[in-house]
C-alpha cells in the first residue's frame, strides 16, 4: 500500500502534462488577449481554418475583436486585426518576435533544405544586388527573350499565328510565367526546343506538387499522396541539380550568387540541389497566378484595358510583329506605365492573401494603436492576415471587393499613396509582399515579369472571354495564407497575334 503513492503522483503528473499538451489547461492570464481554445482537444479550431481560413476570421474578429488568440492544432496563434497597431510588430524593436526560426522550419519540411547560418541575409542581399538597378534590368531583357520563346516558340512569329488559340486563362498565364521564369533563372542548353519540352514537363510537375502544397503544409495528406510528395520533391531536387546546371548556359546572376555563398559555406551539393528547389518555387508559384487575375479583370472591364492599352501606345507606339520576328519593345518602359502600375497592386490588392507569422520569444507586451496593452506569451505566434483586415477595410478601400483600376492613381495620373483609417494616415494600406524582415526579397523581379507578361498579352494579341458574362470564380478556399490566390475553376479564353496590317 505504501508503494500507490508514489505511482498515483506520477500517474497524476502523467494525466496533467497529457491535458496540458492538449491545452486543456491553458487559461486567460490578465492582459492576454482574448483566448478561444476551441471545442476539440488539441486541434481546437484547425479544422474550421484550414477549411476557409478567410471566413474563420471573419467571424472570429466578429466575435472577439481586433485581437484574439485561437488553437490550432496544438498551437497558439494571436491575430492581430487592426492595421494601424502593425508597426511594433513588423518593426520589432526588441527583438522578441522572430521569423526566421519559423520560416526555416517550413523549408525543411517542404523543400528538405536545411539552412545555414546567415542564408536568409544573403538572399536578401543577392535580390538587393541582382533584382534591382542594372541586374534587374539585364534579368528583364532575358525574361522578354524567355516569354517570346514560349509563347511564340524558337522561330517566332509564325505564318498562322494569327489564328485563334483557345485555352483556360489561368492555365495559360500560370504555363507560360512558369516556364519563362525558370528559362531565364536556370539556363539554357543548345536545344531549345528541347528545353521547351523539358520546361513544359516541369511545369506539369510543379502544378501536382503546388496542388497538394496547402494540405502539405497543413499535414493533411493521405499515404499515397505523401509518397507523391516524396516522389515530387526527389523529382525537382534531380532537375535542378548543381550538377545538370553545369551542362547550361546563361544561368541567372541572381541564382550563381546564392549557390556561391552555399558552396564557400561548405553546404553539400545535394542540399544546393533542394536550395535551387526552394528558389525556384518561391520565384514561380505567384507570378501565374497573379498575371491570371490581371488579365482577366481587364477582360472584365473593357475600360481598364483601354487605359492599358492606350498607355501602352504612348510609351512603345504601335506594336507590329512580321514574319519571324519575336516579341520585343523597350525594357525602360516599365518605368513609364502608372496606369499598369495601378492594376496590378489593385489586381495584388484583390488577389494576394498571404500570412505573416512571428514566433514570440519570452513573455511579450504589444501595445495597440489605441493604447491598449496585450501579453504575448512565449511560444506563441503571432499572426497577421492584411488580406482581410486592409485590403478588405472599406475604410482604407472604398468599395473593396471591387475592381477599380485607378485606385492607385491620383487625378493628376501620378502614384496614389495616400489612404486612411479611422481619419489617420496608413502606412501599410497593401501588404501583398509582406513586410519587414518577412518581405518578399524578389517582389522587383515578380512585378517586372507580370508587367512584361501582361505588356505583350494587351499589345501584340487579341484576347476574348469565351462567355464574356462568365464572372470572375470564386477563390479556392485552399489557398488562403499562401501568397497568391487562385480560382476555384478556370475561365475559357481565345488569343491570337494582332495582323501585322
Amino acid at each position: 500500500m505504501v508503494l500507490w503513492g508514489p505511482v498515483l503522483g506520477v500517474l497524476l503528473v502523467a494525466v496533467m502534462g497529457y491535458l496540458y499538451l492538449l491545452g486543456l489547461l491553458r487559461q486567460r492570464r490578465p492582459q492576454e488577449p482574448p483566448l478561444d481554445k476551441g471545442s476539440i482537444p488539441w486541434l481546437g479550431h484547425a479544422m474550421s481554418f484550414r477549411k476557409n481560413m478567410f471566413e474563420f476570421l471573419k467571424h472570429m474578429r466578429a466575435k472577439h475583436g481586433d485581437v484574439f488568440t485561437v488553437q490550432l492544432g496544438g498551437q497558439y496563434f494571436t491575430f492581430v486585426m487592426d492595421p494601424l497597431s502593425f508597426g511594433p510588430i513588423l518593426k520589432d524593436a526588441q527583438r522578441k518576435l522572430d521569423f526566421v526560426k519559423y520560416a526555416e522550419k517550413l523549408v525543411l519540411k517542404v523543400f528538405g533544405y536545411h539552412s545555414v547560418q546567415g542564408d536568409h541575409r544573403m538572399i536578401h542581399s543577392a535580390s538587393t544586388k541582382h533584382l534591382m538597378g542594372d541586374g534587374l534590368e539585364d534579368l528583364n531583357k532575358v525574361m522578354l527573350d524567355s516569354l517570346s520563346l514560349v509563347i511564340l516558340g524558337p522561330t517566332g512569329r509564325s505564318p498562322d499565328a494569327s489564328c485563334w488559340h483557345e485555352d483556360g486563362l489561368f492555365h495559360f498565364c500560370y504555363n507560360v510565367l512558369f516556364k519563362a521564369g525558370y528559362l531565364s533563372l536556370f539556363g539554357y542548353t543548345k536545344d531549345k526546343e528541347q528545353d521547351l519540352l523539358q520546361a513544359e514537363e516541369l511545369f506539369a510537375q510543379f502544378r501536382k506538387f503546388d496542388r497538394l502544397f496547402p494540405r502539405f503544409v497543413y499535414s493533411l495528406l493521405g499515404p499515397r499522396e505523401w509518397l507523391e510528395v516524396g516522389r515530387l520533391q526527389r523529382l525537382f531536387h534531380k532537375t535542378l541539380s548543381v550538377k545538370h546546371n553545369l551542362e547550361k548556359d546563361g544561368m541567372s546572376n541572381w541564382i550563381s550568387y546564392m549557390l556561391q555563398f552555399l558552396r564557400e559555406q561548405g553546404v553539400a551539393p545535394a542540399m544546393q540541389d533542394k536550395f535551387n528547389f526552394m528558389m525556384l518555387w518561391a520565384s514561380q508559384g505567384n507570378t501565374g497566378p497573379t498575371s491570371f487575375w490581371a488579365l482577366l479583370f481587364l477582360l472584365k472591364h473593357p475600360e481598364a484595358m483601354q487605359a492599358v492599352r492606350e498607355e501602352a501606345v504612348q510609351v512603345l507606339g504601335e506594336a507590329r510583329l512580321e514574319a519571324r520576328q519575336s516579341l520585343n519593345f523597350e525594357i525602360s518602359a516599365l518605368h513609364r506605365t502608372p496606369v499598369l502600375d495601378s492594376v496590378m497592386e489593385e489586381t495584388l490588392r484583390l488577389g494576394a492573401a498571404p500570412t505573416l507569422l512571428r514566433v514570440v520569444h519570452g513573455d511579450h507586451i504589444l501595445k495597440m494603436a489605441n493604447g491598449q496593452e496585450y501579453l504575448l506569451r512565449n511560444g506563441d505566434i503571432v499572426a497577421l492576415f492584411p488580406y482581410l483586415s486592409v485590403h478588405m477595410d472599406p475604410d482604407i478601400h472604398p468599395e473593396p471587393t471591387a475592381f477599380k483600376y485607378d485606385r492607385f492613381l491620383n487625378p493628376n495620373g501620378s502614384r496614389k499613396v495616400d489612404f486612411y483609417k479611422a481619419g489617420k494616415k496608413i502606412h501599410h494600406y497593401t501588404m501583398p509582399w509582406g513586410s519587414g524582415v518577412s518581405v518578399c526579397p524578389g517582389r522587383f523581379m515578380a512585378l517586372s515579369e507580370m508587367k512584361l507578361f501582361v505588356l505583350l498579352m494587351v499589345t501584340h494579341f487579341d484576347l476574348e472571354l469565351m462567355d464574356p458574362d462568365t464572372p470572375v470564380p470564386p477563390v479556392d478556399p485552399q489557398r488562403w495564407g499562401f501568397g497568391t490566390t487562385q480560382p476555384s475553376h478556370d475561365v475559357r479564353f481565345r488569343y491570337r497575334l494582332r495582323p501585322t496590317v
